[in-house]
């Protein structure tokens, strides 16, 4: 297995774990519930496909060959032991560079309850710390403001925009990039986070 997976990281009553072909059904009813929330943000291909669409287990296969190669983590993200969204670690890159991009979703039902800012935290740290990366990135539309508040509320580095950067809902969008190096956190991100919700509470 790569270096870092898998991987169980948890953080209160947030759980990331390796996402699996038992997650079939509670992942497509979850999607399904949450269509007309998460839809507009989904990144779509520029190229006609032929053919069905993946199935949920090959879906699966094809991250976790992924994961063994080391080039994706893709996490499950529980919320009290239920199944609530996916975040996936993607573009790990060694060599000089040494960085990785997050993306992820959630449902609607349990957005702004701090879980996608526990997730990301969780998932750099792990990054800075397993996997010894140097960056993480997260690139989010400009109209996102649910995304947007995740890296406001973890203190992301906003590096400016990506124009045309993603194919999404069939034409080339702009994104905005954020950005964490392992100097700007020594003590962790998780640690900072909780750091803020506990200021934010008092």
């Amino acid at each position: 297995m790569a270096t870092g997976w898998p991987a169980v990281l948890r953080e209160g009553d947030v759980r990331l774990r390796p996402l699996r072909r038992r997650d079939q059904d509670a992942w497509l009813a979850l999607r399904a519930r949450n269509a007309d929330w998460l839809e507009p943000w989904d990144a779509t291909s520029p190229v006609p496909t032929m053919g069905p669409r993946p199935t949920f287990a090959a879906f699966v296969r094809t991250l976790s060959a992924q994961a063994r190669s080391g080039v994706t983590l893709p996490f499950a993200v529980d919320l009290d032991d239920e199944l609530v969204g996916q975040l996936t670690v993607a573009s790990i890159t060694y060599g000089s560079l040494r960085s990785a991009t997050i993306g992820y979703w959630v449902s609607e039902h349990v957005a702004g309850r701090g879980t996608i800012p526990t997730a990301v935290a969780l998932a750099t740290d792990h990054c800075f710390g397993a996997l010894d990366l140097h960056r993480v990135e997260i690139n989010i539309r400009p109209e996102n403001r649910p995304s947007l508040r995740v890296v406001e509320k973890l203190g992301f580095r906003d590096e400016g925009v990506r124009e045309r950067y993603l194919h999404i809902q069939g034409q080339w969008c702009d994104h905005r990039a954020f950005a964490l190096t392992a100097e700007e956190v020594p003590g962790g991100l998780v640690a900072r986070w909780r750091e803020r919700r506990g200021a934010a509470a008092g």
